[in-house]
Formats: structure tokens, sequence, C-alpha cells
């Protein structure tokens, strides 16, 4: 699912791994996917024989009863704010189990973490169950950050009543937008703004929010930007205002950004990258296994008649430089939703990108 970064670090921990194998077999004996493995696993301290039994003692119509409704193009009413409260006798498909609510050590417990995906919300082709299988991806990893590109309302209406453990803030409310996932346990919110690209024709924006992760300034972004090869002019530009507000930010904060940026590299050739500002995959050392996030050759969530493979989707990382301030650093990149979901078909046409980072 994972890979090891250029210090050798395994590409997750022991915990996930006996996640992965435990949700394999319930899912074989129990004849069900991944997600509701998860499910009951992790209410049950991940123990197999009480999973099982809750299981099969459970109306499974309560698990998933209410799944993604019928997309509806009817206009929109303006919905509620971030603070909307989860829904009663819901659960949570990525709060943390037993497991890793248990306070970790100090080293990881400082340990940032982000998931930055697009999810490709516009092909409503099994999108409950490849919602399901985002959430269950949060739950292997338990990022603290996820940042989310091509989310339509009926997605996040199943994140809002089913990831109850995260914060989600809305880059849009109509069509297609981003949206950011923040982990209510680690995380504080404190507030955000939608910057617009003045010249898009996709709807495009930047999403920023500014958080606190055990009191350090966090200046988080995610965007989505201008799609297609003859689009690299406007591209450009979006890079150009995503890079000056990475460059405005106060000394005192660290800025992540992650998103699908449709970049090709002479494009980010050309408008550069400022001083301090690092491309995470370049600062971790090229590693090739991490390279194609849209990779026709792997994934056929699409069905072209030609193979492209392309780094679409990048995380950009400045750390706080004001003296007395901890410094985060990036240690691992993996890319995520590697594996097929019992449609048959993947979370998403993009792999995610899993990114952490540890104080210096």
């Amino acid at each position: 699912m994972a890979s090891t970064s250029d210090s050798g670090k395994p590409s997750g921990s022991n915990v996930e791994k006996d996640r992965v194998r435990l949700c394999d077999e319930f899912a074989a004996i129990a004849g069900t996917d991944s997600a509701v493995a998860q499910c009951y696993l992790s209410e049950n301290d991940w123990e197999m024989e009480r999973a099982l039994n809750s299981f099969f003692e459970a109306d499974m119509e309560r698990v998933f009863e209410d799944d993604l409704p019928e997309v509806d193009n009817s206009p929109k009413t303006k919905r509620q704010k971030v603070e909307e409260p989860p829904p009663e006798n819901c659960i949570d498909l990525t709060g943390d189990s037993p497991a890793t609510s248990k306070k970790p050590p100090e080293e990881e417990d400082s340990k940032l973490s982000l998931i930055s995906w697009n999810v490709d919300g516009l092909d409503t082709d099994n999108l409950a169950e490849r919602a399901r299988g985002l959430c269950s991806y949060l739950v292997l990893y338990t990022p603290d950050v996820v940042f989310l590109q091509e989310l339509i309302p009926p997605y996040v209406q199943y994140l809002k009543k089913r990831a109850v453990s995260y914060l989600i803030i809305e880059g849009g409310e109509e069509g297609y937008f981003t949206g950011m996932m923040l982990k209510k346990s680690r995380v504080k919110f404190l507030e955000s703004e939608v910057v617009t690209y003045p010249t898009t024709q996709m709807m495009r924006n930047l999403l920023v929010a500014q958080v606190s992760f055990r009191g350090q300034k966090l200046c988080l972004m995610t965007s989505h930007l201008e799609s297609c090869k003859g689009h690299a002019q406007e591209r450009m530009k979006q890079l150009r205002l995503l890079m000056q507000r990475i460059r405005e930010a106060p000394d005192d904060v660290t800025v992540l950004f992650g998103g699908d940026t449709n970049l090709r590299d002479s494009e980010v050739a050309k408008v550069g990258l400022p001083s301090g500002v690092c491309d995470v995959w370049e600062r971790l050392g090229r590693q090739e296994h991490c390279r194609y996030t849209w990779d026709t050759k792997a994934n056929n969530n699409k069905t072209v008649p030609f193979v492209s493979r392309c780094r679409f989707d990048r995380v950009y990382f400045r750390p706080a430089t004001k003296d007395g301030v901890t410094r985060l650093a990036p240690d691992h990149m993996a890319l995520v939703g590697l594996e097929k979901l019992d449609c048959g078909r993947y979370t998403s046409d993009h792999w995610g990108i899993y990114c952490s980072f540890t104080a210096e």
C-alpha cells in the first residue's frame, strides 16, 4: 500500500499492517468489503471474534442504510457551515480505534500527517463505495489533515455523516470544488478563506485555512489548478498566485499545500518556486514509486485510448523560519488508493498522496 523513504523508514506502522491483515481476514470470513470490516473491527478493539459476533448479530441496513443520495441537478440551497453537528446514531467510519486512541510515544505524537487526493466526485459510478474507500484509508492512516479535490455536494454530505471525527471545510457549494478535513482531536481550526482565480474558466480557486497543531501555527492550502494541456498559461497564473500567498505567510507559520495541480515540470520551471519552498517529492529524493499520481497504465477507472503517466498531484512545503519556532521537515511520502474496491474500480482515477512531517 505504501513505500519506504530514503531514511529507510517503514511505509507504515505495524499497527497499520495488522489492521490491513485483520480487515482482509474479516472480509473473507464475513463475505463483506473492507470498509465494513474496518468499521466492526475498530468498534471491537480490533478483536476478530468480537467483531465477527457483532457483525452477524447486527442489522446491516443500520450501518449503510443511507449511502450517497442520487445526484440532484436542481438548484441547491445554501448548506450549513462546518460547525454542523454530526447526525445522531451514525457510525463514524474514520474514528480512532482503541489501538490509536492510546497516547503514542512523544515522537509519533508530534508528527504531522496529511493525505491529498483528487477523489473524482464528478464520476458518479460506484460513488458510495468509492467514498467508503476513502474513509477506509482515513482509518488506516489517521491523517491529521486531508486535502480533497473534485468534491460534489452528495460526496460532502456522505463525509459529514460518516467521517465525524473530522471537521470539513468546503471551498464551494455548487458544481465541484475542493475541501479540507481536519482531525478534531489533533488540529485546531482558526479561520478559512477562499481566494478566487480571476480568469479561471473551470470554477477553480484556492482554499486557505489557518490552524494550530500542537501549538504550531500552520497555513493549509489546497487547490485544483486549471486542467488540460491547452490551459497551461492559466494554470501558471494560478501557480504564481499560489506561490505569492505562500511567500506572504508570516515567518512564524508553516505552510503546507497539497492538491491536483495538473502541472508539467516545464511549467513549474517557468514560474519557479520561491526561496524556502520545496516540492516534497523532490525533497525526499524523487522516489520513482511515488512519481505518477495520474497513471492510466495502472489505474483503469478512466477508459482512454492512450497511456498517460503524470505527476499532477503535488505537495509544497515552506517551514517556519522565525527563531524559537518549531520547524517541521518532511520525512515520508507514499501513494495510497492502489487497491481495487469490491466494485472492481479504484477509489479515484488519481492515486492519493500520503506525507508525514517531523519536528526538527
